[in-house]
């Protein structure tokens, strides 16, 4: 059903928020596929290095050199060593790990910043949401379930992951009033572009042709990603289109199996449930308070 004819805002938003998951699992399985082939530097470089280009052909023409200045410079320089966090980790991790489990992982991040908010900001965090992350961590927990086979050191790095896209949120959220959203954006792919190019000529392999594709459309396919989710929430509130974001999961589940061939057991399943669960709870929570 193509977008243009969903007439109904709602429906359009969801159609958009479908679409946009699905261009981030399918960012992550390309990443999966070339991790094994290329060091995470180099897919890194390349994924900042097209994201840059795309924004910059975006951004630049219609805002000029202003979309370069910040009110708050180092908060930032904070938000894009977040960024890069979560991408060197995050891919790290999708070495060792199915692609469906390290997405349920890094989908703790809803409830790491509820932890961060009431941590870092002192903000007021009821005993439902706090239960809602303690059931976050269980479902992960199932997932990884002590004496399985993910219960190693190797489920750290997408743990790791989850935990700076928690913090990279929190800091877009002290960097909102200062900086427009165009300035964040550009300046925290054009930052990290700027720091793994100063450590690329020490991790450099030539890609062959026939990869080089591929490691150009990480850039392409996680901008489009955020282009459609952005426009996803111009038709529909975030909170409302929240549920319809956890489709990644089926996405990667899906891709997981055709790809890689690995398909989640029961447990992972029902650990996907919880974590799926506790972010629903959050986001309801968080839809009643406003």
């Amino acid at each position: 059903m193509p977008i243009v004819l969903v007439t109904n805002p709602t429906l359009r938003g969801i159609v958009l928020t479908l679409l946009s998951v699905a261009c981030f699992a399918s960012h992550d399985a390309v990443a999966k596929y070339l991790a094994g082939l290329y060091p995470i530097l180099l897919l890194t470089w390349f994924r900042y290095l097209s994201h840059t280009v795309l924004m910059g052909a975006v951004l630049l023409p219609k805002h000029g050199l202003s979309i370069l200045h910040s009110q708050r410079p180092w908060l930032q320089l904070a938000r894009a060593l977040a960024l890069l966090g979560v991408s060197l980790l995050f891919v790290t991790g999708l070495r060792y790990v199915p692609l469906a489990e390290a997405t349920a992982v890094i989908f703790l991040a809803p409830l790491l910043v509820t932890l961060l908010s009431a941590t870092l900001l002192r903000e007021a965090v009821s005993l439902a949401q706090w239960l809602a992350v303690g059931l976050g961590f269980i479902g992960v927990l199932v997932i990884v379930r002590p004496g399985g086979a993910l219960f190693t050191p190797d489920i750290l790095w997408p743990l790791g992951a989850a935990l700076c896209f928690a913090l990279y949120q929190v800091l877009t959220r002290l960097s909102a009033p200062h900086d427009s959203a165009a300035t964040s954006n550009f300046l925290a792919g054009a930052i990290n572009l700027l720091l793994v190019s100063l450590l690329i000529p020490f991790f450099w392999q030539t890609p062959h042709w026939q990869h080089l594709f591929g490691l150009l459309s990480l850039g392409v396919i996680g901008m489009c990603g955020h282009q459609l989710l952005i426009q996803a929430f111009r038709h529909a509130s975030p909170a409302l289109l929240a549920p319809f974001s956890y489709g990644q999961l089926l996405f990667a589940g899906l891709l997981g199996w055709l790809i890689f061939g690995q398909v989640p057991d029961t447990r992972a399943l029902i650990g996907m449930a919880l974590v799926m669960l506790a972010g629903l709870g959050i986001a309801y929570m968080q839809r009643q308070s406003r």
